[in-house]
């Protein structure tokens, strides 16, 4: 509008212009503070795999520079050199003995010679599978008249097309090899020259996972009986659809579940009417409503969320000293055995006295105001670890165990049925568990199988 006619409004024309201005100014204003809000979200780093709890695999990896210092590849100076042992008793020995002299063609066969050299070859002999065939008889008794048939010993089964270690070796591809069916018939056909269908495969993990199930009653039971009790869990595709694979680990037991929903109606599931002591997890919500008298926050996650700060926020020093104390905190924990008890307790009464003053401290920035409530809500549950030895300051223990099914989902794609999800959380309890007392997988499954049908024991 121009001056001229401005000039020809009269004062309640004017007034109402002013205010209706006035409004629009402040409609703009709010408009421009969300903006701007929005810009530095924007502006925020990205997350990664350091500053938060995406995975490392989704990190973006940035190019080596061209002058980057290279390192010296190989073992340090001075290291001591290793070479593999030899066999106390070989399978075969071939002796290299020379028969004609070289220089002047005479037969050197029969004279005294002198060993000069040892070397041992490793090799893996071909391996086609062997078919058995089981003839049963039959006879009718003289003197009662009742038909009597050969039972076949153990392995050996009428009802059994493969072996048991046949079998083991199917499951162990799929199960721990993460290899799909297709792979899966491959190798069978080219190591081993057996043919085998989807249709054959499918069978045998359904047997096996029957099987596997009823053997995961004890290990829940022992670790509901458990004082510590370490929980995590990560996706999982269902036929289709998102699901999620819960993890439980104590010192006695490994127990994996894969469910549709990540709440805490599943723990109360596996736990029942237990209560463990110490219950380490990340600060997920269910996690944190499991039933534990105590808990134990992960130091690894809260040291990355803490990094986000320090990233978002790098002339601040809140976010850097308490990351500090934490990865001292785990420091500590490491040092416990080293350390006596006094010097010890005067550490940790001094790491505490540290943590509280940064808890009272005043802050202005949202997310280090997010992070300072957490820890005064569950001040009880960040250094826990230092008063007890059978507690850790991080829940590695789960995603250790996790990190298996991650791979499998990423190999795979995920299970076609309820089922065959079903049968590898029992498969990955009994050989989890198993690995706590050094037994390995494959023999895990092949105690589910049976007894191998070779060697022939009639």
């Amino acid at each position: 509008m121009s001056r001229e006619k401005l000039a020809e409004l009269d004062r309640e024309a004017l007034i109402e212009l002013i205010l209706q201005q006035a409004q629009q100014i402040a409609t703009m204003q709010a408009e421009i503070e969300v903006l701007r809000k929005k810009l530095e979200k924007g502006k925020k780093p990205p997350t990664n795999s350091g500053n938060s709890s995406q995975p490392p695999s989704r990190d973006q990896k940035g190019n080596m520079p061209e002058k980057r210092k290279k390192r010296r590849h190989g073992p340090p100076l001075g290291h001591p050199k290793y070479e593999r042992k030899f066999v106390a008793q070989p399978d075969h020995i071939v002796e290299v003995k020379p028969q004609v002299c070289h220089t002047c063609l005479s037969d050197v066969s029969q004279e005294p010679m002198i060993l000069t050299d040892v070397n041992q070859i490793t090799e893996l002999p071909a391996a086609p599978a062997k078919v058995i065939e089981v003839r049963q008889y039959q006879v009718e008794c003289p003197c009662c008249g009742q038909g009597q048939a050969g039972q076949p010993p153990a392995g050996l089964e009428m009802e059994r097309t493969f072996g048991a270690r046949l079998e083991a070796t199917v499951v162990y591809y799929r199960q721990e090899q993460h290899m799909s069916y297709v792979r899966t018939q491959a190798a069978l056909r080219n190591l081993h020259g057996v043919e085998i269908s989807q249709g054959g495969i499918d069978k045998i993990m359904q047997r096996v996972g029957q099987r596997a199930t009823q053997e995961v009653a004890p290990l829940e039971q022992a670790l509901r009986e458990s004082a510590v009790i370490h929980s995590d869990e990560t996706g999982a595709r269902v036929d289709g659809s998102n699901w999620w694979q819960w993890v439980f680990c104590s010192i006695e037991a490994v127990l994996h579940i894969i469910r549709f929903n990540r709440s805490v109606d599943v723990i109360r599931d596996v736990m029942g009417e237990h209560e463990a002591e110490v219950w380490v997890s990340d600060c997920l919500s269910s996690q944190l409503k499991a039933p534990a008298k105590d808990r134990q926050l992960c130091l690894s996650h809260q040291v990355r969320n803490v990094q986000a700060v320090v990233e978002q926020y790098p002339k601040a020093s809140w976010a850097r000293h308490v990351q500090a104390l934490f990865r001292y905190a785990i420091h500590l924990h490491h040092q416990r055995d080293t350390l006596p008890a006094e010097i010890f307790s005067t550490k940790r009464q001094r790491l505490e006295g540290l943590f509280d003053k940064l808890l009272a401290r005043s802050l202005d920035q949202p997310e280090a105001k997010r992070l300072q409530r957490r820890y005064l809500k569950y001040r009880d549950g960040v250094f826990l670890f230092l008063y007890r030895t059978d507690v850790s300051p991080t829940n590695n223990l789960s995603e250790q165990r996790l990190r298996p099914a991650v791979i499998h989902r990423k190999v795979t794609g995920g299970f076609r049925s309820g089922w065959g999800a079903q049968t590898y959380a029992a498969l990955k309890s009994l050989i989890d568990t198993a690995a706590l007392s050094g037994v390995a997988p494959f023999q895990v499954i092949q105690n589910l199988l049976g007894s191998p049908s070779l060697p022939l024991r009639v």
